[in-house]
């Protein structure tokens, strides 16, 4: 973990390195400090030495203005260091996240990932400040005020070493008890963020069914469950407070008295007893720091595993070592394929598929829920990799071929349809960076997207809300169609992404596909029979395997699923779930 860690430090090695440095010259300022105001009590004041306390107080003044510029400086390079590092620790987990294959993705929920992304990292961030800072600040405090009363007097010095080991004894059971509560309340975290995302993604949908009140009530369980673990973790934490103060005066009592005793028999100055009790201050403040320390690194470990996590996860899904970056055609073939999405399942997701589709062809995939129509595909363009048998695309497996020229070559519009925000042409070009503005209103033309942008008064340059929230269900499909087209794909994947569009304007897009891009392949994963009878073959998918792979006529002259689901939607069911497939 720590080489994990410490490896996003980078450029912040010499902040990281100047912090500690300033730091501990302050606290030799600040130690320094009682020694000469004893000297002014004992051999000025005591004394009538009026130029020796001038000289003493200008050596204080010198001491204690290096130690307030040490501290600005230690602030400052512990600042850079700090927020630096955890620039660099959101920068690597967002990269890595960027990697992960859709399996990786499955390991951690989109709100965890956001804890861990915020939260997490700004834990991490204060803690690490608090390393080059205080962690550094304290034991050193502590020992070379420790060392300064065993100087001065052993005796009295004995009662601090004392206090010191008790006192640490009980922080270390306080810390120990506080640190399970801590690292249970993080998950919960998880679970707030989760109700927060959830919610205002699907704010629509809450209010038409006027569910506000289970929301409220879900959060506020959510809520109660973070507030729980807190004030169960700070109960325990509080009890250093009261225990230290008590140390402290206890102290202070013990050493005045011991002290007193000694002062009136000879063995002690006024002046030493002053300084003893500064350093008695230096030494219980000093384990104050060390007890914030401890509770914030009790903190910053739950983090930093949950962190290390994502930065340690590795894809699932690499490049080959000499892959090959030419997709020569949007020819597929399956060979008997076996998938499972934990490779642990008794039962596979898909079972021994063996298919082959002709490049430039138009293949309907049908199926009921949970049939693995999306899993069928998903393959293709490696967002999986296949459990067993092997997929060709373009005659070469696809596990050869480099990630990026593959899913270029393979265009999928999802299930569910993202849109970004950002102007209509801005989300287009996600498709092809480069696109002109000509070739984008030709994608949108293939897709039947330009009849409702030319309706906009900005057209093109209409701005999309975040999620597609100011564009409907059919027109954010038909606008993720056209932003497919732009790759100018050899594969061109359609899962049920026309679910949402009218039969005449699903009827129009497939002539067009059929006119204008006769030699990509296009596989269209469907619910009506309507938008794939007329592909040249169709695949009847049922419970993960090939129950019929032929074209529309001869798939009702000689598959029962397909021709029941046929006759119950042109019956008027439209369901194909009530169509004997299940």
């Amino acid at each position: 973990m720590l080489k994990t860690l410490g490896a996003q430090i980078k450029e912040f090695k010499r902040d990281s390195f100047l912090t500690p440095v300033f730091m501990i010259l302050e606290v030799l300022m600040e130690t320094i400090i009682p020694l000469l105001m004893a000297s002014i009590i004992d051999d000025g004041v005591e004394a009538g030495d009026l130029g020796h306390i001038y000289f003493i107080g200008v050596l204080m003044v010198l001491a204690a203005c290096v130690s307030l510029f040490a501290g600005m400086m230690g602030g400052k390079y512990g600042a850079r260091a700090s927020t630096g590092f955890a620039r660099n620790l959101r920068k690597a987990m967002y990269e890595n996240i960027q990697t992960f294959s859709f399996s990786n993705i499955d390991k951690f929920s989109t709100a965890g990932l956001v804890t861990r992304l915020t939260t997490d990292v700004t834990n991490l961030q204060n803690a690490y400040q608090m390393l080059l800072r205080m962690c550094v600040r304290a034991p050193i405090s502590m020992v070379c005020a420790m060392f300064m009363a065993f100087f001065i007097s052993p005796r009295l010095a004995s009662v601090y070493l004392i206090a010191v080991i008790i006192l640490g004894f009980f922080l270390g059971i306080i810390v120990r008890r506080a640190h399970g509560y801590f690292l249970a309340v993080f998950p919960k975290y998880d679970d707030l963020n989760a109700s927060v995302q959830e919610n205002v993604s699907a704010i629509r949908v809450v209010k038409a069914c006027v569910r506000e009140d289970h929301e409220k009530e879900k959060f506020k369980t959510a809520s109660q469950n973070i507030y729980n673990m807190f004030v169960k973790a700070e109960s325990i934490i509080s009890l250093n407070n009261p225990l230290l103060m008590f140390t402290v005066y206890a102290c202070i009592i013990v050493i005045s008295w011991l002290g007193a005793q000694m002062i009136v028999s000879d063995t002690l100055t006024t002046g030493n007893l002053m300084s003893l009790l500064t350093y008695c201050m230096n030494i219980m403040m000093s384990l104050m720091m060390l007890s914030m320390i401890f509770v914030m690194m009790t903190m910053s470990i739950a983090s930093a595993e949950r962190i290390c996590e994502v930065l340690n996860e590795t894809s699932d899904i690499k490049n080959p070592e000499q892959p090959d970056t030419c997709v020569t055609d949007g020819g597929i073939e399956f060979r008997h394929v076996t998938f499972r999405y934990n490779a642990t399942s008794a039962k596979p997701v898909l079972d021994d598929i063996s298919l082959s589709i002709r490049s430039g062809e138009t293949i309907g995939i049908i199926g009921g829920t949970g049939s693995s129509k999306s899993s069928l595909v998903n393959l293709i363009s490696r967002l999986y990799d296949v459990s067993d048998g092997a997929i060709l695309v373009g005659g070469k497996d696809v596990r050869s071929y480099d990630l990026d020229t593959l899913r270029n070559e393979v265009a999928v519009v999802l299930q569910n349809n993202v849109l970004f925000s950002g102007t209509i042409y801005e989300n287009l070009r996600w498709g092809n960076k480069d696109a002109s503005d000509e070739e984008c209103r030709r994608a949108c033309k293939l897709a039947c997207a330009d009849e409702f942008i030319e309706r906009f008064p900005d057209g093109y340059n209409t701005y999309i809300e975040q999620g597609g929230a100011n564009v409907s269900g059919g027109q954010k499909q038909r606008l993720c169609i056209a932003r497919a087209l732009l790759k100018k794909p050899k594969i061109l994947i359609l899962d049920d992404s026309t679910s949402a569009v009218d039969t005449a304007t699903d009827a129009k897009i497939r002539r067009a596909f059929l006119e204008e891009i006769p030699d990509t392949t296009k596989l269209i994963i469907a619910q009506r029979i309507s938008s794939v009878q007329d592909a040249d073959r169709i695949i009847v998918l049922n419970n993960g395997v090939v129950d019929g792979f032929d074209t529309h006529a001869a798939l009702l002259e000689t598959n029962e699923i397909y021709r029941d689901v046929y006759q119950s939607q042109t019956g008027g069911s439209g369901d194909f779930d009530e169509g004997g497939a299940a």
